[in-house]
């Protein structure tokens, strides 16, 4: 069976298993804000989708999410999820004979696009205390060139939940400006991070903001994101675009509904989501072995150590898993240091991360006797 087959069973059953507790792809499970889910049903009435959007997106939601992200003189570009943006970028900058620089670990995907398009990709490994697990300027400028074409920095970054200083995002956008790169800040999870400083601040015209609607509106299945900078840069991306007939129109009606309701909504779900994080460290750390290296994290999860308890996180995920919990393995995230962690999202009902809190001890018990797990992607 090919690997696109097998992954996609995988996620199949896990689609298919009732009841399911998701908690391992950062997605956003608190129930929908009542204006949210009655913009959608509207739209459904209406048989709007019987209708292509706009190729860029409805003009009241690209001048909602620029106002959002309070970045006055850019534009916004909606996209199918923050994942086609991305791909999009990749397309238009990176070619043979250029470089991709990002950390590791990041998010793994953009890397994969960097890589279909010729361009060498390099990771700067973050996954240490000594730097307090993340990028510095002075690591940044040693891997950077004339070839550099893209600077990828996720931030908050996924899986670790460490979030950028303003000073800090300002020396990177230094570093991609004196090497000629454009700097790519994937704010995907910004909305759950205090202080988080948008690097189109500090480079108006050097740098690409990518969004996502998956994470902090929990719309995933709905496929919605942004690229927010510069008109001149959204126009490299445009002319590379694949979704040229444009976003969903339900999602974009949801995505309107929620900028409307963010304040009052994320208000509900960071509250949630920081006694999630408080619960599963209690728990995590009442286990010998487990501990936490980034706490409190800013972005929507939780990166549990499981080296030291001489467990594999395939095992603790399996085990996870036969009690209908989806967590996550290390390595989806890091080849290089995937075999200390697994990861927790934490936007979720509280009454799984009080499930996953309960069963922990049971899991760990459970992983430690697992030698056969099967693959997980």
């Amino acid at each position: 069976m090919s690997t696109a087959r097998q992954r996609n069973r995988y996620f199949d059953t896990l689609f298919s298993t009732p009841g399911l507790m998701w908690m391992g792809q950062n997605t956003n499970h608190i129930p929908a804000h009542p204006a949210v889910e009655a913009a959608m049903i509207a739209s459904v009435k209406a048989q709007e989708f019987n209708a292509y959007a706009p190729p860029m997106g409805f003009e009241a939601l690209r001048a909602g999410i620029v106002e959002d992200l309070g970045t006055p003189g850019a534009e916004a570009l909606v996209t199918e999820g923050g994942v086609n943006a991305l791909a999009m970028v990749c397309r238009a900058w990176c070619r043979p004979g250029t470089t991709f620089v990002t950390t590791d670990p990041t998010w793994k995907w953009p890397c994969l696009f960097a890589a279909q398009m010729g361009a060498q990709v390099i990771e700067i490994p973050i996954y240490d205390p000594a730097v307090n697990y993340r990028l510095t300027a002075e690591a940044l400028k040693a891997h950077v060139d004339e070839r550099t074409a893209i600077i990828y920095l996720v931030d908050p970054n996924n899986p670790l939940g460490i979030r950028y200083t303003r000073e800090e995002i300002e020396a990177f956008c230094a570093i991609a400006r004196d090497c000629g790169a454009l700097l790519v800040h994937d704010c995907t999870y910004r909305d759950f991070a205090d202080g988080h400083h948008p690097a189109l601040h500090a480079a108006p015209e050097g740098a690409l903001v990518s969004l996502s609607f998956s994470k902090w509106l929990g719309l995933a299945g709905l496929r919605i994101g942004a690229l927010v900078g510069a008109p001149g840069l959204l126009d490299e991306c445009a002319a590379r675009a694949t979704s040229v007939l444009g976003a969903s129109v339900v999602a974009q009606r949801a995505a309107q509904a929620g900028l409307k309701v963010k304040g009052e909504w994320m208000g509900t779900v960071r509250a949630i989501d920081r006694a999630n994080k408080e619960k599963i460290r209690i728990a995590a750390e009442a286990i010998a072995g487990l501990s936490l290296p980034v706490y409190p994290s800013h972005g929507n999860f939780l990166v549990i150590e499981t080296q030291a308890a001489g467990i594999r996180p395939e095992a603790l995920v399996e085990a996870a898993r036969r009690r209908d919990i989806m967590i996550r393995q290390g390595t989806y995230h890091t080849a290089r240091f995937g075999d200390r962690f697994i990861k927790v999202s934490t936007s979720v009902p509280p009454a799984w991360a009080d499930r996953f809190a309960e069963l922990l001890p049971a899991l760990v018990a459970e992983a430690r006797t697992l030698n056969d797990v099967p693959a997980q992607f």
